[in-house]
């Protein structure tokens, strides 16, 4: 397991001095690219030999959501790597508190030359120490979405929405499922995150929300003008 402490810092604050959801996914992330550095298998290890961890699916559960200033334990470890993907959990929790936040994610490796998954490379069950997976449901690699849907105003893929990999971070899929929810006078009470990956946006691209209703709250399906989903959220209450 690999953790860092932190504590919420007031530019991570939605309006009611909560963590902020893009700040929560972002503390996870970054979690997972300290484990990486931490291990010797960081970003200029995966530069030198062309390929990258992207995930495909997220599950992120919502207890309760850090308040401004209070200390917090990031954790993250790697439960199984197979020949064509690896699984992820994370925690956050409170300073001496059971977890407030626990997530799920499946990963697979990408050949950043050829553009192409690729089975993992050797070397990385440096990342397995022994932990078991969290008692989640089972991480769905593909999310439905079913009837009408309410589109809400196209985005615009700019630089701030990039990572290091130049296509859009996974966490702005999220946030701007968000904010389409928002715009639509729509909401959730929300407990649950589930997020499937489908095809990378790149800077210039248009993404446009689609919000479909789902059992339990609202799909929100980031797709191209033609229809060709870049990520499906889906958000729940309880």
């Amino acid at each position: 397991m690999y953790s860092f402490d932190s504590r919420v810092r007031y530019s991570e604050c939605s309006e009611d001095g909560r963590l902020s959801i893009l700040a929560l996914v972002n503390y996870l992330q970054d979690c997972s690219t300290f484990h990486s550095e931490a291990v010797g298998l960081g970003l200029d290890y995966m530069r030198k030999r062309h390929f990258a961890w992207f995930i495909a699916a997220w599950q992120i559960e919502i207890d309760e959501l850090p308040s401004f200033d209070e200390p917090i334990t990031t954790s993250t470890w790697c439960y199984d790597i197979r020949r064509l993907m690896a699984s992820r959990n994370f925690t956050i929790a409170r300073s001496g508190e059971s977890p407030c936040v626990r997530a799920d994610s499946l990963w697979f490796a990408f050949d950043t030359q050829e553009r192409r998954p690729v089975r993992v490379p050797e070397g990385q069950e440096a990342y397995l120490t022994g932990e078991s997976r969290l008692d989640m449901p089972t991480t769905q690699r593909k999310i439905a979405v079913r009837g009408p849907a309410t589109e809400t105003t196209p985005i615009l893929v700019v630089e701030q929405h990039l990572d290091t990999n130049r296509h859009v971070n996974n966490a702005q899929y999220i946030s701007m499922a968000l904010d389409a929810l928002a715009e639509s006078g729509d909401q959730v009470d929300l407990h649950r995150i589930a997020v499937q990956y489908k095809n990378m946006a790149l800077l210039g691209d248009t993404i446009v929300p689609r919000i479909h209703n789902a059992e339990h709250g609202k799909t929100i399906d980031l797709a191209s003008p033609e229809g060709k989903s870049y990520a499906i959220v889906k958000l729940e209450s309880e």
